[in-house]
């Protein structure tokens, strides 16, 4: 197992302390990020369903003060409950269609309603996690986040085009140019000392860069007052489901499905990019940030304004930008968005940015959204069949959002929904790993405790797949031995379990062309097999009474992962002929 390389340039990792100060510079470049994107997509929202006023001012505070405490959830680690990495939330630009949908069919309150039936369906989707491990592979994350840079970058382009009409043609390609420009050669060539402040010191070069052109409106600033919250607008929630609603809710559904599928994909880059030294991604934490996003979707659902999502892609440019992943400066930009929401002369004065300036920015974040993706492949390992499936979901996808022949056959809403590029890019994904795993040789399976004594029927139950596979001494006794190992390196001290109470291993066997791959399922300590195998030359100083086994499992064993979820730890190992 190769060695992984040190990513130094992350300053502070996710629990490392940073300073009050830098915290809150990360979190000022932060909530630039997630402000503008948020307050449009609830405008855009509120305006195309022909909504007041007054709901879009309610919408857009409640918005604020959701996103700003789901960022804080995203950074915390409560029980369950929370990411523990800086992960900027904001408004989901999926629900956009169906929300509209809602709102004309029966106004704000239908659209709580449905929201909120989203977020238990949302919340369901992360406690089931484990059981969709072998359908939400690392190939259909990294899917999805190639498919997410495809539909993000035509925005960045369209960001280019929007100014005033009265400005030059050439207005909105110079000022991104500068903002790009200015972000990049400090991103590449600043000193450790400017390089946290890549993002701002760009956007402030494109602000300055869009005053000679003409693209500041300042009529929103002198309308909005300097403190205050909205005094009406709160929709409640639609205790009378209609036929209508009824009709909408497999829509939302559907939509909360690929957004859950998009959110586990956040979940993963964000652990990757957030240490100096990769490590295993932690599905404990994955689900921790689900569940996050779920109460996100809640709270949103209950306030009546449209779903929160992740801003992963813009999360990992800040991170690059600023070398700052610390936990704290998640806090930060919760603190602040939620501070924002209150002071609504701020909030429009921050919306003044001109918008070729944050089309600069989005060009910088869809290429590191789109390398992500090819690198959590990469990981995964690309064999032929895996190629084949991310090829097809990549290029239905891209092709569909680009023309929608759903359209015509099934009419609307629902060719709409259904022709969306990541809605059909993703279920091919799925439907083409969940036909690999099903038609995939049948496995067999063996359940013991965790302890030493069961050892014989595991490997007697070993020995009889090598049997069945033909496999030759040397084979078999290779494939004993990894199970040994494997089942020497999960044990704990003789002290860690009470009398009688040793947890469950059940052992499953799928047999392969020339490979069998074992999936031990167990729970034991807070300890990660996988990373624990890939630096284990960097760990002579530390004693463990394990350690044989751990060097005996990765000789044996072609190759060893390790999926931790809450309640059940999952080491995969493949072993060839």
């Amino acid at each position: 197992m190769a060695s992984a390389q040190a990513n130094e340039h992350i300053r502070y990792e996710p629990d490392e302390p940073c300073p009050p100060i830098l915290a809150m510079g990360v979190g000022i470049q932060g909530i630039i990020i997630g402000l503008a994107p948020t307050v449009l997509i609830v405008a855009i929202t509120a305006l195309a369903a022909g909504q007041d006023e007054a709901y879009l001012s309610w919408a857009v505070f409640a918005a604020l003060i959701i996103t700003g405490v789901a960022t804080a959830l995203q950074a915390a680690k409560i029980g369950r409950l929370g990411g523990g990495h800086m992960l900027i939330m904001g408004s989901t630009p999926n629900f956009i269609a169906v929300s509209v949908l809602a709102l004309d069919e029966g106004g704000p309150a239908m659209l709580a309603s449905l929201i909120v039936l989203s977020s238990l369906f949302y919340l369901a989707f992360a406690a089931w996690l484990p059981v969709l491990r072998r359908i939400i592979t690392p190939v259909v994350s990294g899917t999805v986040l190639m498919l997410i840079a495809a539909m993000i970058l035509p925005i960045s382009f369209d960001r280019l085009q929007e100014v005033p009409e009265s400005a030059s043609v050439t207005a909105g390609p110079c000022v991104a140019g500068v903002t790009l420009v200015a972000a990049t050669m400090f991103m590449l060539r600043g000193s450790r000392t400017l390089r946290p402040w890549s993002l701002l010191l760009g956007i402030a070069a494109g602000c300055a860069a869009a005053a000679p052109f003409g693209l500041y409106d300042f009529e929103r600033v002198s309308a909005a007052t300097w403190i205050g919250i909205p005094h009406s607008g709160f929709p409640g929630l639609d205790l009378t489901p209609s036929t209508g609603f009824w009709a909408l809710l497999p829509m939302f559904l559907i939509v909360t499905l690929v957004q859950a599928i998009k959110g586990i994909g956040d979940g993963v880059v964000i652990q990757q990019v957030s240490r100096r030294r990769p490590r295993t991604t932690d599905f404990r934490l994955i689900q921790g940030s689900a569940y996050a996003n779920g109460i996100g979707v809640l709270l949103s659902g209950l306030a009546g304004t449209p779903p929160t999502t992740s801003y992963s892609s813009s999360t990992v440019s800040l991170i690059n930008l600023t070398g700052v992943s610390a936990r704290s400066a998640g806090y930060a930009v919760g603190a602040l968005l939620v501070a924002l929401a209150f002071f609504p002369k701020i909030t429009s004065l921050l919306l003044t940015i001109p918008s070729p300036v944050m089309g600069g920015f989005l060009l910088v974040a869809v290429g590191m959204l789109f390398v992500e993706g090819i690198q959590t492949l990469a990981r995964a390992g690309l064999d032929p069949q895996k190629a084949i499936v991310v090829g097809l979901a990549f290029s239905i996808g891209l092709g569909m959002q680009h023309q929608n022949v759903l359209e015509d056959l099934f009419g609307s809403p629902w060719g709409a929904l259904l022709g969306n590029g990541m809605t059909i890019g993703t279920a091919t994904a799925i439907a083409l790993t969940a036909f690999l795993e099903l038609t995939s040789p049948r496995s067999r399976r063996l359940e013991v405790r965790l302890d030493i004594s069961e050892h014989p029927r595991v490997d007697a139950f070993l020995k009889e797949i090598g049997a069945k596979m033909k496999w030759d001494a040397a084979s078999t006794e290779r494939l004993r031995s990894a199970g040994e190992e494997t089942l020497a390196s999960l044990l704990q001290p003789d002290d860690a379990y009470p009398e009688g109470e040793a947890p469950r291993l059940i052992v499953v066997a799928r047999a392969g062309k020339g490979a069998v791959e074992m999936e031990f399922l167990a729970v034991f300590e807070e300890e990660n097999l996988e990373d624990r195998l890939a630096y284990l030359d960097e760990q002579t100083e530390t004693f463990d009474e394990r350690e044989l086994s751990f060097r005996l499992l990765r000789h044996y064993a072609s190759s060893v992962r390790h999926q931790k979820y809450h309640g059940l730890d999952i080491v995969t190992v493949k072993v060839t002929r």
